[in-house]
């Protein structure tokens, strides 16, 4: 049950599932002395598909208290989205075609609401996907999971700008059908390069299937929250990975069982695996200079990943 009291000094909000568990809690502070900012982190944590009102409560209190300057928002992106999109003044063109907000803000006497993933994730995924990978090696992608994560990463891969080099094909597969048939909605025709399928994947051993279908050089990700939200894989440990393909959980702490699986394959099947180290940096960065109205470049950007690892 989450208390809601005035903040006395100016602070920033963590929405998820375990917060306190979060490295965040412990890097904030240090972040904010590097920024100078004068401010402090406190989460509040939701189980996953929470009531609708208690994700209007929440909105409503940090639209309402002048020293709750903003927050970041996991896990509960696309549910917050449904329940609260008419409370804020502002939503930003990503956050209206993935019906998610990540982070929430206040700018000019507005409430504002953005969906920062897609930028977050393409930044990671250039941080590890080599250049032109698609257009020379033709591989697929699995998604693992049709939450906000995934439609945020295939906004990111089937981008017109990139011209050529975009996965021809991307695989969602979900546990249940109306996130599938969601995401349909928003990433039918969004690039006549790319096709996109929609997988209904019950099982851990569904998955293992897709992903046997799958030609080398693919990207295979576990966007589930598998692993950090709750135990397990999404796949079975019988699965058989893609050869020279790319293997990315987006997790940075927890059991990582889906990574675990992956590594005992690496050598074998000339994996790349990564972990969510870079993800989780950028993710929180972005939403940082969105609530604090920072610009966060390159060399900023580094600093504070070398304060997280200390």
């Amino acid at each position: 049950m989450n208390n809601y009291v005035k903040a006395d000094t100016p602070t920033f909000y963590f929405i998820g599932v375990t917060t306190s568990s979060s490295s965040i809690m412990k890097v904030f502070p240090k972040w904010a002395e590097e920024l100078g900012l004068d401010a402090c982190i406190k989460g509040f944590d939701f189980a996953p598909h929470s009531p609708a009102e208690a994700y209007r409560e929440v909105v409503n209190f940090i639209k309402n208290d002048p020293n709750s300057l903003g927050a970041l928002v996991t896990t509960h992106k696309i549910d917050l989205y449904n329940a609260c999109r008419d409370q804020f003044e502002y939503l930003d063109p990503y956050a209206q075609k993935l019906g998610e907000i990540s982070s929430i803000s206040k700018r000019d006497g507005k409430l504002c609401g953005h969906a920062k993933d897609p930028i977050s994730s393409g930044l990671a995924l250039e941080h590890f996907v080599p250049s032109n990978y698609w257009s020379d090696y033709d591989g697929d992608v699995l998604l693992l999971g049709a939450g906000g994560s995934s439609l945020a990463m295939s906004l990111y891969l089937s981008q017109d700008c990139f011209g050529s080099n975009v996965p021809k094909h991307i695989i969602l597969a979900n546990r249940s059908v109306p996130r599938l048939e969601a995401a349909r909605d928003i990433l039918d025709g969004l690039n006549p390069m790319v096709q996109f399928d929609f997988v209904h994947n019950p099982t851990p051993a569904d998955n293992d299937r897709t992903l046997a279908s799958l030609k080398p050089h693919s990207l295979i990700v576990n966007a589930t929250g598998l692993g950090k939200d709750g135990p397990g894989s999404p796949l079975t440990d019988t699965c058989c990975f893609p050869e020279d393909s790319l293997v990315w959980e987006i997790n940075y702490r927890g059991e990582l069982l889906f990574k675990e699986q992956a590594e005992r394959q690496a050598a074998r099947r000339r994996l790349h695996v990564e972990d969510g180290w870079i993800y989780f940096i950028h993710g929180w960065t972005q939403v940082i200079s969105e609530v604090f109205h920072l610009p966060i470049d390159k060399a900023l950007i580094d600093r504070l990943s070398d304060i997280a690892r200390s």
